[in-house]
């Protein structure tokens, strides 16, 4: 059918249009005007309008030659050419949204046919829909022609249902499954199949271990995802739930037992887990050959092994602890007697730069307050100097040779006339030059003042933390005749604060150099992560630490080089690469990472290139409080960022101990979970309770903590012969004397075996060594201020090769004493000294944990110092009588007022 429009003759000539005509074809309307044809599509409604007139009407259009004005069209043609065009326009549009509509249930039936196809799979196999499968049918879910609303609005149209492919019962089906939460769907169908498979190995579950798995240990043994994570509590069975899980693994045909490895922290702990494993699987009757136990560092030389031919060498030096720091430091003394820099550059941050400064909002750093309660920080020469950034302005000039007297002048504050601390003064002897240091709080913002009549100079924390401070005050000394003579070995007054030493300064660059090679990053990507740093961190510190750290570096990779070897770090990151790049193809199906809160980022990323084929498992287990081996490269945000590493990933928990007693469990997590990077956790027990969980002593001098735990494991073995108290699992009671040092081995009392060893099992270890042990009792001899925490534990520069690095202020401290609290089976036995109590000590008592009391049991009431941070007022005598002052004398000298 075709429908022809022209102007009429009056029309065209009064309009004075040109010769035209409108014809409309099957699929088009085709225009001619003067010879020339064009073709418009029926949808392009956007493309013409009719302007009415009194008679005529006016046709615009748009063409590929531009706008064309045609007139002279009667008014009746123009209301039916509107019209058939509106029509046309709308059934076309009904066509294409039928045609979508038709290829819209084509897709998403195939879709669901993959769906369905893969769900039937792994129900025959009787299999978990892993997260793997899951993410892979919703990115082959297609985008659809037609959103879903517009899906159904075709659907619920009774003209055009009828022409839509199906019956109308199946498309609505199909349309209600598509519009289905799949990942909710899968979800209860894992839990469908999770509690059939309960059932169905509950024979295995119950006889893998000594005793039945819980409830929790078997769901995580069950869920046999791609990617799992298992947040396991202090106590909760981890290491059962891992044996158990490579024993399900094999009875039900999930892999095969050399298709299974246990990558455990070190040789210890992979020893252990393969007798278990061993223990186990003979308890089962089942074959254990094959399902290995390894650390990561064994692994990954192997994988090199195999790929070059060759097993790489590890020097003894770049294995053991204590040889690796003489190596570093004999790397050090040689760039030392090398360069004259150097050796400036590393004494000038030991006795200058050794303490960071505090970002904004943390506590003032105090070295001790004064009897009017006033803090001060010590410098090098001895002053007190108000605060921290005065000390390293001091410190700088005595290092430098820089004759100066130091004065703080106080300001009258109006409004209560009082005086506050002022700004720093520095004089130069010699010179006329005045030097006015001021806080950014109370400085005004701009720009230091280089020269007021030459003489005098302001500056302010911002250029003490960028370093542009140093640069200014050079060239003002310089201006004054002073020359900067840099000398490390000029010598130290007897009261001058002490720097730095060089084992902490070795120490601190091996566990920089650890994280830095775990975590990929050479030097240009470290000085990058500086730049970025905001602008209140001591990036002047930081600079100058990566400028000593780049040679010691580049020296400790050139003397592996000399012996062809590797180190731990370069090895796991090389087997990782082997494995990323095809070069070696991993056998495993299920791999599963023991102590995963310990994880470098190393490690991490061998865990994931072991696992990347499509079909593999990761199982990591592990306890984010946990955490404490930062010093030996552990990074607790690969854990704690678990899903950022390794993609989505199941996370389970173990939160039933079978160890502390509920009332320790609560008090221990709530100090350790305050920390908010932390996984949260409600862990539960059903623990026996015998007698209090948590007990705290205090004597009045550190000479006297040794008596105090010789009465207190006498008291014990009283309780143990009277039946006031019931014997431990050997029949003795098992005590663990934990030290934050070795040097807290002191406080054992002397001659304990003879005088204890028949009732009590006792042990020292460090905290460190104590993790994955467990005594009945646990005694902390020394929680004492700068010992546990202990004072240096997270230097902030570490940030520099740890991206993800924790910030909490003593994170890595408060996650040492959970665990030292958790290793109890009963009770926790707490030693400190009036006047130095431990602020983790303090802290539990100021949560109503527990009370601190005398050895006797009577209850300790003193007065806290208003001064310092966590001396008590005492009574002391003198020539002139008694009086009252602070416990932590000399470093706090405060003395309340007479009368007060």
């Amino acid at each position: 059918m075709t429908h022809d429009w022209s102007p009429s003759p009056w029309g065209r000539r009064l309009s004075r249009s040109p010769d035209w005509r409108l014809r409309r074809l099957d699929d088009r309307f085709e225009l001619t005007v003067d010879d020339q044809v064009y073709t418009l599509a029926i949808a392009a409604s956007d493309a013409w309008r009719l302007q009415r007139g009194p008679v005529w009407s006016t046709l615009r259009i748009a063409t590929e030659d531009g706008d064309l004005q045609l007139g002279g069209l009667p008014n009746a043609q123009a209301d039916a050419l509107h019209a058939l065009w509106s029509a046309s326009a709308q059934a076309l549009q009904q066509d294409r949204q039928l045609a979508d509509a038709n290829e819209a249930l084509a897709q998403l039936r195939d879709w669901l046919l993959q769906a369905d196809t893969v769900l039937e799979r792994a129900d025959a196999q009787r299999r978990w829909l892993t997260l793997e499968q899951q993410q892979t049918l919703l990115l082959q879910r297609p985008t659809l022609p037609l959103d879903d609303e517009a899906l159904w609005a075709v659907f619920d149209d009774p003209a055009l249902r009828p022409q839509l492919d199906g019956e109308a019962s199946e498309i609505e089906h199909d349309l209600l499954r598509w519009s289905d939460d799949w990942s909710a769907l899968w979800a209860a169908r894992n839990e469908a199949h999770l509690q059939h498979e309960r059932c169905d190995a509950a024979d295995l579950l119950d006889r893998v271990e000594r005793q039945p798995l819980t409830v929790e240990q078997a769901r995580a043994v069950i869920c046999f995802d791609s990617r799992m994570l298992v947040v396991a509590a202090a106590g909760s069975g981890k290491t059962s739930t891992m044996v158990a899980k490579a024993a399900y693994a094999i009875d039900r045909g999930l892999a095969a037992a050399d298709q299974i490895v246990m990558l455990a922290f070190n040789k210890e702990a992979a020893t252990e887990l393969q007798q278990r494993t061993d223990a186990a699987f003979q308890r089962l009757g089942m074959a254990a050959e094959g399902v290995q136990a390894r650390t990561f560092h064994a692994l990954g030389r192997q994988i090199i092994g195999k790929v070059t031919g060759r097993m790489p060498e590890v020097p003894g030096w770049a294995v053991d602890a204590t040889q690796g720091f003489h190596q570093l430091a004999d790397i050090i003394d040689r760039l030392k007697d090398r360069s004259l820099h150097f050796r400036t550059q590393w004494d000038l941050f030991r006795l200058v730069f050794g303490r960071d400064l505090p970002m904004q909002g943390e506590a003032p750093v105090a070295d001790g307050w004064d009897s009017e309660g006033n803090r001060y920080v010590r410098t090098l020469r001895g002053e007190r100097v108000r605060n921290i950034e005065e000390c390293v302005i001091a410190n700088w000039l005595f290092y430098n040779g820089v004759d100066y007297t130091y004065g703080a002048h106080p300001t009258l504050d109006t409004t209560t006339d009082t005086f506050n601390p002022g700004g720093a003064d520095f004089f130069y002897p010699g010179t006329a030059l005045y030097h006015r240091h001021r806080l950014d709080a109370e400085a005004d913002g701009t720009a230091p003042v280089r020269d007021r009549s030459a003489t005098h100079l302001d500056t302010h924390s911002q250029q003490l933390r960028s370093g542009a401070l140093f640069e200014v005050l050079g060239d003002a000394l310089s201006r004054h005749g002073l020359t900067l003579d840099p000398h490390p070995d000029r010598e130290l007054p007897d009261d001058g604060a002490k720097p730095m030493p060089d084992t902490e300064l070795i120490g601190l660059v091996r566990t920089f150099m650890s994280h830095a090679k775990s975590n990929g990053l050479g030097v240009t990507d470290m000085a990058e992560r500086l730049r970025q740093f905001p602008e209140d961190r001591f990036k002047h510190r930081y600079r100058l630490f990566l400028e000593l750290a780049t040679p010691i570096l580049h020296a400790w990779d050139d003397a592996l080089a000399a012996e062809n070897a590797i180190d731990f770090e370069d090895m796991l990151n090389q087997a990782a690469e082997y494995l990323e790049s095809g070069r070696y193809a991993s056998p495993y199906l299920l791999v599963m990472a023991d102590e995963f809160q310990d994880a470098s980022r190393a490690r991490a990323r061998l865990c994931r290139a072991l696992v990347q084929a499509p079909g593999r498992h990761l199982f990591a287990v592990g306890d984010d409080w946990q955490s404490i081996n930062r010093f030996a490269g552990a990074d607790v945000s690969v854990m704690t960022g678990f899903n950022e590493t390794f993609g989505p990933a199941q996370v389970m928990h173990l939160e039933q101990t079978f160890r502390c007693p509920q009332a320790l469990c609560d008090a221990s997590s709530r100090f350790v979970s305050k920390n908010p990077a932390q996984i949260a956790k409600q862990v539960r027990s059903l623990a026996p309770v015998h007698g209090p969980v948590l007990q705290a002593f205090q004597v009045a001098t550190r000479d006297r903590l040794q008596d105090a735990i010789y009465q207190y494991l006498q008291r014990l073995q009283q309780q143990l012969q009277s039946g006031a108290i019931p014997a431990g699992r050997n029949g003795k009671l098992s005590v663990f004397v934990l030290g934050r040092y070795n040097a807290d081995r002191a406080y054992l009392p002397a001659h304990w075996a003879s005088r204890f060893g028949a009732h009590l099992e006792l042990s020292f270890h460090t905290a460190h060594r104590s993790k994955g042990a467990e005594a009945d009792i646990v005694i902390l001899p020394a929680m004492l201020e700068r010992s546990f925490p202990s004072a240096r534990a997270d230097d902030p520069v570490l940030g520099l090769a740890m991206p993800h690095a924790d910030t909490f202020p003593l994170g890595e401290e408060r996650r040492l004493f959970y665990v030292v609290l958790t290793r109890a089976r009963r009770s926790v036995a707490m030693f400190t000294v009036q006047g130095k109590r431990s602020p983790f000590l303090s802290e539990l008592v100021h949560d109503g944990a527990l009370s601190v009391t005398a050895i006797n049991g009577e209850p300790i009431r003193e007065q806290a110092c208003p001064a310092c941070d966590g001396g008590v007022i005492v009574q002391r005598s003198g020539p002139y009588g008694e009086f009252s002052s602070c416990s932590g004398y000399p470093r706090c000298q405060y003395k309340p007022k007479s009368g007060g």
